[in-house]
This record gives C-alpha cells, sequence and structure tokens, in this order.
C-alpha cells in the first residue's frame, strides 16, 4: 500500500516539477536564443549572408544553447514547483500524511540526473558537432560573401599583415593592395585589380585570395636603396583562417568530446613533463659547473675579482633558469574546457538540492517567488562560471575548483537547509 502511495505522490510531484521545468527551460532557451541571433545580425546578417545559410549556423549553435537552458530551468523549475507546493500547503498535508522529507524530495532528484544527462549528452557530442559545422559553414560563407571580413574601402590588418581594400562587386574585390612581411624578414607590397576568395575545401586553416593583374615590390629594411620587383597575370595569396574572427587551424577542446579531450590533456602533460625533466637536468648541470668552479678557486687561492668573474656569471646564469616559469598555457585551456563539460551539466542535479528546501519556505505566489529566486541564483552562478574560467586563464588557478567551485557553493549554502532540525 505504501509503495503504491509513493507511485502516486511521485507522479503528481514529478509531473509539477517537469511542467515547471519546461517553462523555466523555454524561458531561458529564448533568451539565449535571442543573444545568439543579436550576435550573427551584427556580425553576419548585417553583411547581407544567405538567410539559409545564418539559419543553419543558429541551428549549429543550438547544442550550445540547450546545454545552458538545462541546468538553469532545472534551478527555475524546481523552485517554482516547491513554491507553488509550498504556497498551496500541499507540501505541509504530505508531511502530516506521513510523507518524509526525502520521499517527496526523490522525483526531484530523479528529475535532476536525467537533465543532467541530458545536459552532458548536448555539451559532450553534440556541441563538439555543432561547433565543428558552424566552423565550416563560416568558412564557406566567407568565401561566398567577403563582407563578412572583408570590407570595401577598408582597411584590414592580420597581425603582421595589412590588407587595404577597394570597391567590392559581388563577391569580387577591386584594388586590392597587401602589405607584409616574406619569410626572409623583406617588406613586401602586392597590388592587384582584382582578388576573390577561393576555399579549398580541405581541414589546412588556409583561404586562398586569387590576385588578378599583379605588382609585387621587395625591399630590404637593411638596405633601403635597393628593391625588387616583379609582375604576373595571377598570383594565388594564402590567408590562415587563425587571422579569420576566432578560428584555429587545428581542433579546439570546444570541438571535442571528454574522452578526446582527456586524451589530449595527457598528451600535453607527458610533453610538459619532458620539459621539465630537461629543465632540471640542466638546472642540475649549471649547478654541478658553478660549484666545480668555486671548488677549482678555492684549491688554486684566486683573487676575488677574479671569482668574482667567473661565479656571478654562472650563478645568475642558473637563478634566471631557475626563476623562470615553464607551463604550457593550451594545458590549463584544455583542462578547463574537460572540466566545464561535466560542471555545466551537473549544475541541473546540484541546483535541485538547493531549490527544493528554499521554494519549501515559500507561503505565498510560490510560483512567482521562485521563479524571481531562480533568476538571481542563475545570474550569481553565470557570474562565478565566468569569473571562475577567467580566473583559470589568467592566473592558472586549478582548473577543476575555477570550474566546479560554483557546483560545490551551491552545495554548501544548501546543506544547513537540508539538515533535519531537532525537535524541542
Amino acid at each position: 500500500m505504501r509503495r503504491r502511495v509513493h507511485a502516486t505522490l511521485w507522479k503528481y510531484v514529478g509531473k509539477e516539477f517537469l511542467l515547471s521545468f519546461i517553462v523555466a527551460f523555454l524561458f531561458f532557451f529564448i533568451i539565449f536564443f535571442i543573444n545568439q541571433l543579436l550576435l550573427m545580425a551584427e556580425d553576419i546578417l548585417s553583411k547581407k549572408a544567405p538567410v539559409g545559410d545564418v539559419v543553419r549556423l543558429v541551428l549549429y549553435a543550438t547544442p550550445a544553447i540547450v546545454a545552458m537552458s538545462f541546468p538553469f530551468g532545472s534551478l527555475v523549475g524546481a523552485l517554482m514547483a516547491t513554491g507553488r507546493l509550498a504556497s498551496d500547503n500541499e507540501l505541509l498535508v504530505m508531511r502530516a500524511s506521513g510523507v518524509s522529507r526525502p520521499a517527496i524530495m526523490a522525483p526531484f532528484i530523479v528529475l535532476g540526473v536525467a537533465f543532467s544527462l541530458v545536459s552532458f549528452v548536448m555539451n559532450d557530442y553534440f556541441l563538439p558537432l555543432g561547433t565543428i559545422n558552424y566552423g565550416k559553414l563560416y568558412r564557406k560563407l566567407i568565401t561566398t560573401a567577403p563582407a563578412l571580413e572583408l570590407k570595401p574601402y577598408s582597411v584590414k590588418r592580420y597581425r603582421d599583415t595589412t590588407i587595404v581594400m577597394g570597391a567590392m562587386e559581388g563577391g569580387v574585390m577591386m584594388d586590392v593592395v597587401i602589405l607584409d612581411t616574406t619569410k626572409d624578414g623583406k617588406s613586401r607590397v602586392i597590388s592587384a585589380g582584382r582578388a576573390s576568395l577561393v576555399d579549398r575545401g580541405d581541414s589546412s586553416g588556409v583561404i586562398s585570395m586569387m590576385l588578378d593583374d599583379v605588382f609585387v615590390q621587395e625591399s630590404d629594411p637593411g638596405k633601403p636603396e635597393r628593391f625588387e620587383y616583379s609582375t604576373a597575370d595571377r598570383m594565388e595569396y594564402n590567408i590562415l583562417l587563425t587571422s579569420f574572427s576566432d578560428f584555429s587551424s587545428g581542433v579546439s577542446p570546444r570541438e571535442m568530446s571528454s574522452v578526446d579531450v582527456a586524451s589530449a590533456i595527457r598528451k600535453k602533460q607527458s610533453i610538459l613533463d619532458g620539459r621539465l625533466a630537461a629543465r632540471a637536468a640542466e638546472l642540475d648541470e649549471k649547478r654541478s659547473a658553478l660549484l666545480a668552479e668555486y671548488l677549482t678557486r678555492s684549491r688554486t687561492g684566486s683573487g676575488v675579482d677574479g671569482s668574482l668573474t667567473r661565479l656571478v656569471p654562472l650563478k645568475q646564469a642558473h637563478e634566471s633558469l631557475s626563476a623562470k616559469p615553464l607551463k604550457d598555457r593550451s594545458l590549463d585551456i584544455y583542462r578547463l574546457e574537460y572540466y566545464k563539460k561535466f560542471s555545466i551539466p551537473a549544475g541541473a542535479l546540484c541546483f535541485v538540492f538547493l531549490a527544493f528546501p528554499l521554494g519549501a519556505r515559500a507561503r505565498k505566489s510560490g510560483k512567482a517567488v521562485g521563479f524571481g529566486l531562480g533568476l538571481l541564483v542563475a545570474v550569481a552562478y553565470w557570474g562565478l562560471l565566468i569569473g571562475g574560467q577567467t580566473l583559470g586563464l589568467r592566473t592558472g588557478f586549478d582548473s577543476f575548483l575555477a570550474m566546479w567551485a560554483p557546483n560545490i557553493l551551491v552545495l554548501v549554502v544548501a546543506a544547513p537547509f537540508l539538515i533535519p532540525r531537532g525537535s524541542s
């Protein structure tokens, strides 16, 4: 009989939580979706990119939106559901009927686990897939709509390259001037009557610019009075995708699953360990050289000035090497991304432990109070997440703590509310 009562109760409470979650999830999804559209409107739509391709870009960005909406939807949904049950005195009736607090909370935990799993799948599989396809499509858009990156009558600077643009007719750029530096350090000026971008379709991370009616002038900064020039009907000029927007010629951790990121971390850590071991051996060598020189000078009784002349440079070389930090920043980036793939989905479950006791304290307008409180907690959580990531990137702060600190803080705050009060 008790099992049947619990099953009925769990269905009722679970349905209440699920309905509130759907409302909260749609709210956050729409907020993040509109934000994505505004970013694209500024970056892509305003430059007259094809509407169909823009829709696909939005579709590829959807997994990231869904992955972030699940934890916040779980938080606000749990607060709204519990607040409604508490304000209508249904929680009080359940407790008075002998139903324990853990039994009432069980559906919230089960659904919290389910939301975490869905968010993890989005984060670990669909997000990398969407990011890869987003990059491929944007690369294609650059070649079909150069205005995304190259505007008419403008100057665009990429690292050590400057491109001066003339008029633009369709996908063809007119009167292009390129200022760059050759591999041997010579200054180079390339002018072309026409230019167009070409995507080779490979994964080399390079986009080619086909130049027509080309004039090239090279000069050595060390010999300003001399220069070389050449002409050509056609020339292919390659531009790294790393120069365009946020592209990278390699695969970023955001485009990898957690298993692949973990494997990459092990490889990078192994390389870093090898570098650390090599530096330790070099330090031992310099220390031995310093000690040997000191013993030699002591035995021969050399003068103070002569000894200092030999010993001070050796000591300074040792101190300079030991003080020089040896770290791999990319390793920190990979670790942050790895822990983020787990911490964000886990937030959907952690929020349940905070939302249930807080929502149970509502007396009036439970859903409205839960919604407002949920928004405040969501903003604070988001700020902590961004702050932790920034701290991990800039200061080398522990990657695990940087990404898991918001969840840990949520559980710490929830703990006092979850501990049963002793009877007086």
